[in-house]
């Protein structure tokens, strides 16, 4: 498997995510975190949410439209696993996340932002295990 070297098209998407976090923090004083903006959708402590985190999941499953329309392709995804194994790496992801009390952007992009010792922490560990992930899978496996 070979990894693509893009990059304009992630600081692209680097810039458009840093905006959007500095927009809804602006104008809500809401934490961008993504599985943060879904789980107040499906259970919200306050009603009047809903709204704004419906048309972010909206921007977010949509998004790949605003391409096609501008490129005329839709972005290549590659898979290279099956579904039962993106099932498993779901539901450990979802572990994660509700073990580190939230996920890569909340902690990331918001929370080393504000120099939350919280997100740092858990920062240095996904960075960590996504670096021995990404060793086993490719060396260890051979995948």
């Amino acid at each position: 498997m070979e990894t693509a070297f893009t990059p304009y098209a992630s600081l692209g998407g680097g810039v458009l995510i840093g905006l959007a976090s500095v927009l809804l923090m602006a104008t809500l004083g809401r934490i961008f975190g993504a599985t943060g903006i879904l789980a107040g959708l499906i259970d919200p402590t306050d009603p009047e949410d809903r709204k704004w985190r419906a048309l972010i999941l909206l921007g977010m499953i949509t998004g790949p439209l605003v391409i096609l329309t501008f490129t005329g392709d839709m972005p290549a995804v590659q898979v290279p696993i099956s579904t039962p194994l993106l099932i498993v790496g779901g539901f450990i992801v979802g572990l994660g996340v509700t073990f580190g009390g939230g996920c890569t952007s909340g902690h990331g992009v918001c929370g080393m932002a504000r120099v939350s010792p919280r997100s740092i922490i858990a920062t240095i560990t996904f960075m960590i295990f996504t670096a021995i992930t990404v060793y086993i899978i490719r060396h260890v496996i051979g995948a």
